[in-house]
């Protein structure tokens, strides 16, 4: 798993075919989120306490599952290609090893430089997620797979501040 989770923060495109292909890897991607759920907790213990870390790795979990499942009804629906052939659970596995970069927002926590390095790091999490849809729905453009990311990000962020006025913020 850490070498799937070090190809995927070098942005590496055969470890996502490599996790794609192997449905044994979906519980790998389920830790992969909890441990970078966590990693962005702690780096933001200090704008939302306990408390914060807790509703985070909760809201990480299901914001996963609504990604997943909004980036491959776009993909599969809006953006398809003769080649997309996917289906959930293997851009799930490829969308939760994108999430790798984010163990890094643990560095959050420095005074001073945390909010930039917890920026680059979302930054680098979003170029990994094209790199995981591109690969997972079989596209042969990046642009396409960034068309998938940029539309899904609208629905994706409404579902979650939904969420977040049903069961109020963590």
């Amino acid at each position: 798993m850490i070498s799937r989770m070090i190809g995927a923060a070098r942005l590496n495109p055969q470890t996502f075919e490599e996790v794609e292909a192997d449905s044994s890897a979906t519980y790998q991607a389920l830790l992969v989120v909890v441990l970078v759920a966590l990693a962005t907790g702690v780096g933001r213990l200090s704008l939302g306490g306990v408390r914060g870390l807790i509703g985070g790795v909760v809201i990480a979990l299901v914001g996963w599952a609504l990604w997943a499942g909004i980036t491959y009804l776009i993909g599969i629906i809006l953006f398809r290609t003769a080649e997309t052939h996917a289906s959930w659970g293997q851009l799930a596995r490829t969308l939760g090893f994108a999430q790798s970069p984010g163990i890094f927002k643990v560095f959050g926590l420095i005074p001073g430089v945390g909010q930039v390095i917890f920026y680059a790091v979302s930054i680098w999490q979003l170029a990994a997620m094209v790199i995981a849809v591109r690969q997972a729905l079989d596209y042969a453009s990046t642009w396409r797979a960034i068309g998938v990311v940029v539309v899904g990000f609208i629905p994706y962020v409404a579902l979650l501040v939904l969420l977040q006025l049903l069961f109020g913020r963590p």
